[in-house]
């Protein structure tokens, strides 16, 4: 069983995360860069993804939405692919759409997201490094509760690439 995320502050504007997966680079790499995959880990208990778009290229655009079922609340991500350099480095900006959800995440300014998948015996070690504009709009992020959703959503991605390698 892979250990939980672990969560590192590099600088007063970055979050790095980083995470190890029981799968071969390229079952993780596909479950980030297909939709109908990403639909099945990312996001958290009681919220679907309803919106999913992505057209993993440089240059290409994506589109991520969530819809809480109980109470219909909306939010979202959308941005640029800066780098796609499959199956190693995936980054791209990414833009916080508030919906109608009452959160403290910043609107505004980008995050740059870059994932960094190697594979050293069957083993994938992510590392997900995110930039922000600025020391408050990092601390705001993490606020939410970031990093506890992000290694909520890995534990998802877990099953799904356990089930996909066994």
């Amino acid at each position: 069983m892979p250990k939980p995320a672990e969560v590192t502050t590099p600088s007063d504007r970055e979050v790095r995360v980083t995470r190890t997966f029981n799968a071969p680079r390229q079952l993780v790499w596909d479950a980030h860069t297909k939709p109908d995959l990403v639909r099945k880990w990312q996001g958290y208990g009681g919220w679907d993804m309803p919106v999913c778009d992505m057209e993993v290229r440089v240059g290409g655009k994506y589109r991520w939405q969530w819809k809480n079922r109980e109470d219909g609340q909306q939010f979202g991500f959308f941005g640029t692919f800066t780098e796609v350099d499959a199956p190693s480095k995936l980054a791209h900006e990414q833009y916080f759409d508030p919906g109608n959800f009452d959160s403290a995440m910043p609107a505004g300014d980008p995050c740059i997201v870059s994932v960094v998948l190697s594979e050293h015996n069957g083993i994938t070690t992510l590392v997900c490094n995110l930039t922000f504009a600025s020391k408050e709009a990092r601390d705001d992020a993490v606020s939410t509760g970031m990093t506890d959703g992000m290694e909520y959503s890995y534990g998802r991605l877990d099953e799904l690439v356990g089930r996909n390698a066994g």
